[in-house]
């Protein structure tokens, strides 16, 4: 089956490349979609299924969204589906705040949340979430990933997502679950 992947964010496309591996999946912008998608749901699935519908709606192909971020227990879920744009810069800037906003803070329990929704052009949707624990160090550790990978101390992989490889990220990681969950439904 070919699904375009209704995202502009590489990292993001090639994680679930890698995770997909046996689907065809080409980007949004491969396929020719060039629109600005404005997210304005409250909610990580309401994101992903807005994404998911403007792109099939576009394409006429079945169209796979993601909406993922960072949940911090002591800050009510903050950042959340406000994750990429915390800080209003990238994602060393998200990082800083977010360490900023947990000074003097003891529990640092977080979790990463990830809904997919898979939009096909009869109109079937289909949505999964996947969740993956841990707590925000209180520096960064590790090279790899991106955004609060280098915070993010997996209760899983007993290191930071930013010290795990892509491999052992992308059996534990938020996105790897939803996507699994959404397998199990196809």
């Amino acid at each position: 089956m070919k699904l375009v992947a209704a995202t502009g964010n590489a990292h993001k496309l090639k994680e679930i490349k890698a995770i997909l591996k046996d689907t065809e999946l080409v980007s949004m912008r491969e396929i020719g979609f060039e629109g600005e998608i404005e997210e304005t749901g409250e909610t990580f699935l309401e994101n992903a299924l807005i994404k998911a519908r403007a792109v099939c709606k576009a394409t006429n192909l079945p169209a796979l969204a993601d909406d993922s971020g960072l949940c911090v227990d002591a800050l009510g879920g903050a950042p959340g589906v406000y994750s990429a744009r915390y800080s209003g810069g990238g994602d060393r800037e998200n990082r800083k705040l977010l360490l900023k906003n947990l000074e003097g803070k003891e529990d640092r329990r977080a979790h990463f949340c990830c809904a997919v929704a898979l939009v096909f052009p009869n109109g079937k949707e289909l949505v999964a979430e996947g969740k993956t624990y841990g707590e925000i160090l209180y520096e960064e550790r590790g090279t790899n990933g991106f955004g609060y990978d280098p915070l993010f101390f997996s209760d899983d992989l007993h290191k930071t997502f930013a010290e795990a490889t892509d491999e052992e990220k992308n059996v534990v990681s938020h996105r790897s679950r939803a996507l699994f969950e959404l397998r199990k439904l196809l």
